[in-house]
This record gives structure tokens, sequence and C-alpha cells, in this order.
């Protein structure tokens, strides 16, 4: 600790003024998103009146700007006037805003002076409830996150993130399953390191915070646009490089990584690039890190270029290029270690990829087409081998487990927006993803041995080379039926070539302004989803043949209800409450009494490899309260108090009502932080963030401690499936560092030090039977970790 101070105070005083930086911007039609020349840009409480007017292409640039936090104003005529504060200045890089006007619902000569800042409202015009907007600083402000957009999300009401190790997220009691991410307005696989097929999440995200723009974060009865999903959708994008000059980043943390990033001009059409590769940090160290000794090796490639503006349009192309690998050996694996055995040998890789060109066109002044075509590319392998008689003269190792996946995507979206009038926007498109999927997994687990060779059966669970069409059509629209009154509404169908499946489904919402600092919101949808598609294809032994029998089953069913109520409280606070009910139906269960649904499925790397010849009978439903109260940046502090109740249950084919085991009843999020301005200039900045979490704990199977002895390996008692709670989960971290500009260069220099779970509480990770102690050992979560960062740009 005494380094890490001592290195603080080095680096405040590298440097005790710093110079100005650069605020641009481009500004639209939030509608049409048409650019719109001559608005007036401002800076607000400034010594000195600053403002300029954006160009033919809606673009402005505002120079020589104050480092530290700055407040700007958009106004322009027949518009509702735009406030945007908190814009953090630095003396490293510009800043970039991509700035969307609202057209007043009365057209006037004169400008509307409604301001509105906006920053609690998403990006999408047409989502109306149960939706977050985040940004760039978010994800890396907030302590305990690890610059992981996953675990940013856990901070927000209506979301839980169950296990420390992973960035899987529960969306109001939904499994991690039925989340969506979207990139640049595609669907895309899991963008996590150590990904497993069938998940959404991994110990590791591959997707880097410095890449992105604003992007919105969605929980419940999402538009019409969005499909195959249940629980959640992240609707990501890659924000453009500097158009106007050439700027780097270096940077390294524990769990992000050694990182470099360039951007800057392409071509002269106002063209950019903008490139950044990461790689583990803990490789180089030869360190483990996240629950285990074993060192996790993962890098990452991401890259956003923007070929400008032409005769056809604007064309981007975007990427992301990830791998990953672990090797846990198992005279080298502690008893605790989350995800390893001792009397084991394990291999995981994985792959991910995603690459896409992006076409916009402006049809006239009011609608665009906008298509996309792309190819992703994710896999992994699994291996087991296990020590037969370990130390022993008739020790021997055996092949376990094998397990052999990838999934090829190829993707085309394509929309058509149209503003009709400031009262109306209307929006169609159609979304088709062809999915090759090749899947293999032999495993001797809970086998017998039919063939008398000593050894349990190597089965093979699945082994298929599949394709599998989706197209999703859509058609959207916003109406605002007064000044006060907006309703959002459309028509999504989902349509699978795998067995015929076709479902449409009707969204809507309301939202009206009671008063300029109250409103009400009211939102429905009906959503559908594939049953994962490891479930879908296992093998089943039928008279001698082997049959996937889960081949046929048609979506899990979801309707959602949401009643919203936002007030402003003042300028800069804002408090907002939903209570939310989604009705499931049409889950997987087994055609005998069972306690099993495909609704638990999702918390963890895998899947159940013996649930075949599943029905769509199984249903379930979630309900919960949520209360958020955030105070926005100002005045060196900022604040945010999120609130969960909820309950999630599931019923099986035994007819009997059950926790789900997401449904941990509460979560509690405090998060609050303070910057310093320090030197003699007062715009050098310390800063301290911290975050307090609690949580119910989830609920478990018990072991059935008897039967695992005899049988050698862990039996569940399904008949008593999640009746057993964990203990509450609390965890409390705390970040502080400096950000340092430089007096005379555009340069930054910035560390911190994040020090999570401060008083090493012992969150339970699991309760579990050990074949080799023959009892249930309990596996805690990570206990105190420090982590730091260090970032310079220029």
């Amino acid at each position: 600790m005494k380094k890490i101070v001592f290195a603080l105070i080095i680096l405040y005083n590298c440097a005790l003024f710093a110079q100005n930086g650069t605020i641009k911007g481009i500004v639209l039609d939030k509608q049409s998103e048409a650019p719109l020349e001559g608005a007036t840009i401002e800076l607000l409480y400034a010594l000195e009146a600053t403002g300029v007017i954006t160009d033919f292409d809606g673009n402005f640039v505002l120079k020589d700007i104050p480092v530290g936090r700055q407040v700007i104003r958009i106004s322009y005529i027949g518009y509702e006037t735009y406030t945007i504060p908190n814009i953090e200045v630095t003396s490293g890089k510009d800043v970039f805003l991509n700035i969307g006007l609202t057209e007043s619902f009365n057209q006037l000569d004169e400008v509307v002076l409604t301001t509105n800042t906006h920053k609690d409202k998403p990006l999408n015009k047409l989502a109306t409830v149960s939706t977050r907007q985040f940004g760039l600083e978010e994800v890396t402000r907030f302590s305990g996150g690890r610059s992981d957009v996953g675990r940013l999300a856990a901070n927000f009401a209506g979301v839980s993130s169950p296990d420390d190790s992973r960035n899987d997220i529960v969306v109001r009691g939904n499994s991690p399953t039925g989340l969506l991410w979207r990139l640049e307005g595609i669907p895309i696989p899991s963008p996590n390191h150590f990904a497993t097929a069938g998940t959404t999440g991994g110990p590791v995200s591959a997707l880097n915070p410095n890449m992105l723009k604003n992007s919105d974060f969605l929980t419940s009865a999402f538009p019409a646009e969005y499909g195959n999903a249940l629980g959640g959708v992240f609707d990501l994008g890659f924000r453009n490089g500097n158009a106007d000059a050439y700027e780097f980043t270096l940077q390294t943390g524990i769990f992000t990584g050694l990182e470099a990033m360039a951007e800057g001009p392409l071509g002269n059409k106002s063209g950019s690039f903008l490139i950044a590769g990461r790689y583990s940090l803990v490789s180089v160290l030869g360190i483990g890190a996240g629950g285990t000794s074993a060192t996790p090796n993962y890098s990452d490639l991401s890259f956003h270029i923007n070929l400008g503006k032409g005769s056809l349009g604007n064309i981007s192309i975007f990427g992301i290029l990830g791998s990953s690998d672990i090797e846990f050996l198992g005279n080298d694996i502690d008893q605790d270690d989350l995800f390893a055995a001792e009397d084991e040998n394990t291999t995981a890789d994985s792959r991910f990829g995603v690459v896409g060109l992006k076409h916009t066109m402006m049809l006239g002044k009011s609608s665009f087409l906008r298509s996309i075509v792309a190819g992703s590319y994710s896999a992994n392998e699994f291996n087991v081998d296990r020590f037969i008689a370990k130390e022993t003269p008739q020790e021997r190792l055996l092949q376990f487990t094998e397990a052999d996946n990838s999934e090829t995507r190829f993707t085309f979206s394509t929309l058509f927006n149209a503003k009709l009038s400031n009262k109306s926007t209307l929006r169609a498109g159609v979304l088709v993803e062809n999915f090759g999927v090749k899947s293999l997994l032999r495993d001797r687990n809970e086998q017998a041995d039919n063939d008398a060779d000593g050894d349990p059966d190597f089965f093979t669970f699945r082994d298929i080379d599949e394709n599998v069409l989706l197209f999703q059509p859509y058609v959207q629209g916003q109406f605002r039926l007064t000044e006060m009154l907006t309703l959002n509404t459309g028509l999504h169908a989902l349509y699978s070539n795998l067995n015929e499946q076709f479902a449409l489904e009707p969204r809507a919402a309301l939202s009206y302004q009671l008063a300029p600092d109250h409103a009400i919101n009211l939102g429905y949808g009906l959503h559908q989803q594939s049953i994962p598609l490891p479930l879908l294809f296992l093998n089943e032994e039928t008279n001698g043949q082997v049959v996937q029998t889960n081949k046929d089953l048609d979506f899990t069913r979801s309707n959602h209800f949401v009643l919203g109520y936002d007030i402003k409280l003042s300028n800069n606070w804002r408090g907002k409450l939903e209570v939310y009910y989604q009705d499931i139906d049409k889950a997987g269960v087994e055609p005998f009494s069972s306690s099993y649904s495909t609704l638990t499925e999702g918390a963890n790397f895998g899947f159940d490899n013996d649930r075949v010849s599943l029905i769509n009978d199984g249903t379930g439903y979630n309900t919960g309260l949520e209360i958020t109260l955030e105070k926005f940046y100002s005045k060196g502090y900022y604040g945010l108090l999120t609130s969960s109740f909820f309950d999630s249950k599931y019923t099986g084919s035994d007819a009997i009502e059950r926790n789900t085991p997401f449904n941990n009843g509460y979560v509690l999020n405090l998060l609050a932080g303070k910057e310093f301005k320090v030197g003699k200039s007062q715009k050098n900045i310390l800063f301290l963030d911290t975050r307090l979490t609690s949580s119910g704990g989830r609920y478990f199977t018990p072991v059935d401690l008897e039967a695992s002895r005899l049988s050698g390996f862990e039996i569940l008692q399904e008949d008593l499936a999640y009746s057993s709670q964990y203990d509450s989960y609390f965890r409390w971290d705390v970040k502080f560092g400096i950000k340092i500009n430089s007096k005379s260069k555009k340069r930054l220099h910035q560390f911190y030090v994040d020090l999570q779970n401060l008083t090493a509480n012992e969150n339970i990770f699991a309760r579990r039977y050990n074949r080799l102690t023959n009892n249930i050992d309990q596996v805690n979560q990570i206990g105190f970790f420090p982590d730091f960062g260090y970032k310079f740009q220029f």
C-alpha cells in the first residue's frame, strides 16, 4: 500500500498545470437522423462566452475548452433545446458527442425553450419502459466493475450478478440465457472469453469499453425490432475514431490486460479508423486470477473503420476477434478451486469473432435505409482426463469428457426509417440469421459400465452438423398523440426452419408526461425465444436408435407487463419506480413427473446432458418492484441507489411451484463517488468511488450424500429442487486514483487502485459433492482482490 501511495504522489507532482481540451460532435434530427445545419452549441458557465454553429453536415467543434466537467446547450429553431451536463474534458483526448434533437410538437418560428438533460433516457427513440442508457465513463468508473459491460449492468435496478467469477447477469429473475447481445444493430454470440455454447456470459469480457459509444440496456417489454430474447438486451455500438487528429491510448489492468489503441482520420470524406488490441496481463505475469490458481490466457482485437460519407451513403466496417485458453493440471489445483478438481487434467479453449459491414443511406431529408451484413464465429473445446487410482502403482489417465462446439452465423439486417411528421415516425425491417452448428459431446459422467471394461461408458450425447434459419421481420412506430402523450407500438415476427415454428409478437408502450417533472410509463410485450441449442440437439437412445428427441420443441413464450413512474427531483436528481409481471409458458419439461425445467438452465458453463424427450408444458413467472434514486454527477460527486424486490418461480411437469435458481428475492446497490480538483490550476483530479452490494442468497438443490457416495458422483435430491438457499451475499468495493492533464501537450495520465471485496466477505460459490473426500464441501467465491490500472492517452 505504501508503494501505491508513493506512486500516486509521484504522478501528482509530474504536472501542476494543464492545457485545455476539445469538444466536437454532430447534431441530428432524432427521428430521421438527418443532420441539422445551423444548430447553436453553447458552453455554459464558462468565464468567457463560447459558442459555435453546426455546418452543413451537422458537425461542430468547440476548441480550447477548460479541462474538467463541462455543460453545453444545443438549440435549433423548431426543436426542443437540449442540455448535456457532466462532459468530462481532458487534455489527452478529444470528446465526441452524437446529439439527437426532437422536433417540437407545435411548429413555431421561434426556439422552443424546453430544456431536457436526457441522461436517463434511452438512445433508441422507440424504447419507452425498462431501458437504461450507459456510456464508457460508467463502465470504467464504477468500483468493482473490471471495465466489464455485464458487471456494470449488475448495478442497475432489476439486475443481479450471481457469480463473482463470471459476468452472467440475471434480469428480473430470468435465466442468463434469455439475454440478447447486439452490436451495431445485429445479434452476436456471447462476447466473452472462455464462453461456452449456448451461454451468454464468461469470466472475462471480450468487449473493449474504450471502443463503445453510448448504448442501451433493456430489461423488459422491448420494442419490436428486438427478438429471440426473454430476459434483456444489450444494444451496443462502436464509436467512430477521431476524424481530425491521430490519438493513442496505452493501458494496463489485472483483468483488462495490456492494451494499445489507435485512432485517426481516414481518406478525404471525413472517414476515420479506430483499432484496439488487448492481451492478458496475468498471462504475462504467469499468475492465476478470478478464482483459480491456473493462468488464463486471452487476447482480443476490436476495430471500427468509417469510410466516410460518399454518393452511395456512409459505409463502415466493424469487428471483434478474441481467443482464450486455460489449462488446469490436477497436481497444481487447490481443493477450493472454483473450476477444476485435483484428480483431473482439464483444458479449455474458446474463440470468438464477428466482422460486419454497415451501410446507411439518406433517402431525402426525413428517411434513411440502413443495411448490415455480417459473419460471426464462436467455438469452444473442453477436454477432461481423469486420474484413476491416483498416486498408486495402478495410476492411469482416462479421457473422461470431450466437447467440441462451434457456431458459424451469417446475418443480414435492413431497416427503413421514415419521419412522417413531427408527431409520427415509422420503422420497418427484417433480420435474417443462418446458423451453422457443429457440436460434439462425449462424456463418462454418470454413465454405467455396459461394456464391462471397468470404466463408465464414453457416451455420445451430441454429434451434429446442422443449419438453422431464423427470420425476424418487424414494424414499429412512434406517435405523439398529444404534447404530453406518446405511443410506441409495433409487431415482431419470429420464424425458425428447424421445425417450421412461427410466432407473432405485439408490442406497445405509452408515456404520459403528467407535469414537467413527472411521467408515467406503461408497457406490454409478447416475447419468444428458441430453446438453447445444446438442449435441442441432445441424443437419446430409443429402440436401439440414436434420436434427437428435443429437436421439435417450440419457442418458450413470455408476456411482459410493466408500469413505471419517473420523477425529476431537482436539476441533477431523479427517481424511478417500476413494477412488472412476466408470465412464462411453453418452457421445456420432462414428459414424466419431474422438477426439471429449461427455465433453470444457464447459471454456469454448461447444460444438463440427460434431459431428453422434453415437452413444452413448463410454466413460470417473475414479478417485482424496482426503485432507483440517482444523483447525476454535479458539484464534484454522484450517487446511485438501486433496489429490486422480486419473486421468480417455475413449475415443472410434477405441477409443483418452485423457486428458480435466480430467485435472490432482493438486490440492493449503493454507489457513490467524489472528485477533488488539485494543483495550482485545479485541473488535475483525485477521485474516490465506492460500491456496496447486498442480495438474497441463491436457491440450490441439496446433494443426496449417501447416493453420491454409493455412485461415486454427485446426485441431487431433485424432489427438493431449489428448496435450499445460500446465505445472503455482501460485497464492498473501493476505488481511488488520480488523473493528470499534461501542462503543455495533449497527454493524460490516469492511475487507479480498485480494492474488491474489501471486507473479504466469504460469499458462497457452491456446496458440492467431492468424490475425493466423499463429503459435501463448501467453496466460497473470490475473497479480497486488489485490482489496479494505468492509462496514458496522447
